[in-house]
């Protein structure tokens, strides 16, 4: 199997860390070198300690979902003989309370817009199944317990 490995850096900048006043921005490293900046969503924790111009977990979270429903689709369509020129999506994660009272991203939903060119083009039916098999080969669908739609 494989290993996947991010490196998550924050450090004091001098403020009042025992009163909960100081900066949750903190970087996200990978290993073929990009750094993200992230930061909690402003919705738990409020500006200055947070920034919305960085990435949140939620986010993070959200998007990994998508990308790799996504990679599994064009991975099956190509294997069926459609040629899918673009896809595109506007994934939407809902956080809501659990039975304990925590927060979580309860719900994913996507909302991916493909084209296809050429001849071979699926049917409504066709494209149905491959995101129905997409949603159950995808690494991170597997991995948690999120519902996830495609609408």
């Amino acid at each position: 199997m494989s290993e996947h490995k991010a490196t998550i850096r924050w450090k004091d900048t001098g403020t009042d860390f025992l009163k909960g006043r100081y900066s949750r921005e903190h970087t996200w490293a990978f290993d073929g070198g990009i750094t993200i900046a992230a930061s909690p969503a402003p919705t738990s924790v409020p500006v200055p300690y947070s920034n919305p111009a960085c990435v949140d977990p939620e986010e993070a979270f959200v998007a990994s979902i998508a990308s790799c429903h996504m990679l599994t689709f064009l991975f099956l369509a190509s294997r069926r003989g459609f040629h899918v020129l673009h896809y595109s999506d506007e994934a939407v994660g809902v956080m809501t309370k659990n039975e304990k009272g925590i927060p979580w991203v309860s719900s994913v939903a996507l909302h991916p817009k493909i084209g296809f060119q050429g001849e071979k083009q699926p049917t409504a039916a066709e494209e149905a199944e491959l995101h129905h098999q997409a949603h159950e080969q995808c690494y991170i669908s597997n991995s948690i317990k999120t519902a996830v739609s495609v609408v």
